[in-house]
């Protein structure tokens, strides 16, 4: 593989979970307009704490917090509509800390007795045209194999651990991928593989079975939108280089063909505030990662908000660019 660019098509699957995935979706949803149909978002399914947690645990669902801001983002309804499913109950009662949207789609889930119909309803209901699936249907289980040898299970206490991650792994190993994300890849023109938390949201939809080898088999650019900032507790201190080894330790080299990378440099007083939780800026080895195959497109991605968030339309325009639909 490597070194492969977008070629002409409008075809884009973007790969991934947590904030990270609705920022390149709602980048993409500005400028697709109402080609949002040629647009598949594929989700991880490993979240077990919050709301997502507890309606998965007492259900049996899939976890349906990270789908849901994924809906949001693609959402084309009054802004009402989006900051109900949105909208968190506060309190100390048992709705305490569950959103509207997970408990629509938990609802719906059990009416229906399929995720992907209560998707598909929900997605109806907030006017989306893009498709959203789910990874796998299987409940999986995240674990994570710490430098020292150490094991720890589950998504939510991954950050917590106090030590170096060494590789994540799914319990049950190779869940089957969904028809639907294998053909959506098949068919596709440009693969993302979206900004968020490593181990986390990015790296478990590689590990479910057929995903890894339907990117390498498909005539897609695989392209890797670069984090701002590191993630305490799991990727502290990394640089790019090391973020890309650690796709290939878990999905076999030259996976990645382009790596898109922020140009513009953050304020002091955002810089403080994140030192002061244990981040900072990704380092940007970029002559380490072309030494990888990986070629790079630098580009003013930062939002002007006092966080390191990408901006979705300066991200959205990037995209476009790769997809020959852009200014140059």
């Amino acid at each position: 593989m490597g070194r492969r660019r977008p070629g002409a098509g409008r075809r884009v699957v973007a790969i991934g979970g947590g904030t990270g995935l609705p920022a390149v979706l709602a980048g993409l949803k500005r400028y697709l307009g109402t080609r949002l149909s040629d647009l598949t978002a594929i989700v991880t399914v490993t979240d077990d704490g919050g709301s997502s947690g507890r309606l998965r645990e007492e259900l049996q669902i899939p976890p349906p917090g990270d789908i849901r801001n994924c809906l949001v983002a693609l959402a084309d309804v009054e802004p009402l509509m989006a900051q109900l499913f949105q909208f968190r109950f506060g309190g100390d009662g048992s709705l305490a800390g569950h959103s509207f949207g997970n408990l629509f789609l938990a609802a719906l889930t059990r009416v229906t007795g399929d995720v992907l119909q209560a998707i598909r309803v929900s997605g109806k209901v907030l006017a989306v045209r893009g498709t959203i699936l789910p990874s796998t249907l299987e409940n999986v289980q995240l674990v994570a194999e710490l430098a020292d040898g150490a094991f720890v299970h589950g998504e939510s206490r991954v950050a917590d651990q106090a030590g170096a991650i060494r590789r994540v792994h799914l319990k049950p190993e190779a869940p089957p991928a969904l028809p639907e994300v294998l053909e959506a890849i098949d068919g596709a023109h440009l693969v993302i593989l979206a900004p968020g938390s490593l181990y986390t949201s990015l790296i478990p939809n590689l590990l479910v079975d057929g995903v890894v080898d339907a990117l390498r088999a498909a005539g897609a650019a695989t392209v890797y939108v670069a984090n701002l900032m590191t993630e305490p507790g799991e990727t502290d201190h990394y640089s790019l280089a090391q973020h890309l080894e650690a796709l290939e330790l878990h999905a076999g080299p030259g996976l990645v063909d382009g790596v898109i990378v922020n140009s513009r440099p953050f304020r002091e007083g955002v810089l403080r505030r994140y030192r002061r939780a244990g981040a900072e800026p990704v380092g940007l080895d970029l002559d380490r990662v072309r030494a990888m195959g990986v070629w790079v497109a630098e580009a003013d991605l930062v939002s002007h908000l006092d966080v390191a968030r990408h901006h979705p339309q300066k991200l959205g325009r990037v995209l476009m660019r790769l997809l020959g639909e852009g200014e140059a």
